[in-house]
C-alpha cells in the first residue's frame, strides 16, 4: 500500500554551490518564475542533522523558490558546510539524478543551449521500444547539474500501443 494520500510530487530540492549564479539559470535559461526567499537557516544544537541529515554545523545560507510552466517548484538551496562534497554526482554515483525537461522543438533548444554556452552531452538520440517517438539530450549547468531535454510532439510507441508493452 502507498502512503496514504500521496497523490503527486511538490517540490524537487536541490543544493547548488552559487544561489546567483543558480538563479541566473532558473529564470533565463530555463524559465522559470521566482518566487520568494527563506534564510538563513542555522542552528547550535542537533536539529540540522535530526530534521535535515545535515551536518549539525551546516548553515543554509538562503534558499530560492522557482515556478516552472505554472507547476513544477524547485527548492534550490546555498550550504556551507564541514566535509561538504562540492562536486555534483554522476547518473551512475548513488543519489546520481538529472531533471528532465519537455520542449516542444528539441533542436531549437538545443541550439539556444549552444549559442547560450552551456556543454551539451552528444547529439539528441532517438529512443525505441516503449518510447519511441521521443527524442533527447543531456546537458548540464554552468555548475554540473545534469539535465535532460525531451520531446515527443506525437506522442511515443506505448501511448499508441500501450498492451504490447505490459
Amino acid at each position: 500500500m502507498p502512503i496514504p494520500g500521496l497523490s503527486r510530487v511538490d517540490h524537487i530540492g536541490l543544493t547548488v554551490p552559487d544561489l546567483e549564479q543558480a538563479r541566473e539559470f532558473f529564470v533565463d535559461v530555463l524559465g522559470c518564475e521566482y518566487m520568494y526567499t527563506l534564510g538563513p537557516y542555522q542552528d547550535d544544537g542537533t536539529w540540522m542533522s535530526e530534521h535535515l541529515n545535515v551536518d549539525d554545523r551546516a548553515v543554509m545560507r538562503k534558499l530560492h523558490f522557482f515556478r516552472l510552466g505554472g507547476q513544477a517548484i524547485f527548492e534550490i538551496f546555498e550550504y556551507e558546510a564541514p566535509g561538504q562534497d562540492t562536486e555534483p554526482p554522476r547518473n551512475s554515483d548513488v543519489g546520481g539524478h538529472h531533471i528532465a525537461l519537455y520542449v516542444e522543438d528539441l533542436d531549437a533548444a538545443v541550439a539556444d543551449l549552444h549559442r547560450r554556452g552551456l556543454r551539451v552531452l552528444g547529439e539528441p538520440t532517438a529512443s525505441k521500444g516503449p518510447s519511441e517517438g521521443q527524442r533527447w539530450v543531456y546537458f548540464l549547468s554552468p555548475w554540473g547539474l545534469q539535465c535532460e531535454l525531451v520531446s515527443y510532439p506525437n506522442g511515443k510507441a506505448f501511448d499508441h500501443h500501450p498492451e504490447a508493452f505490459r
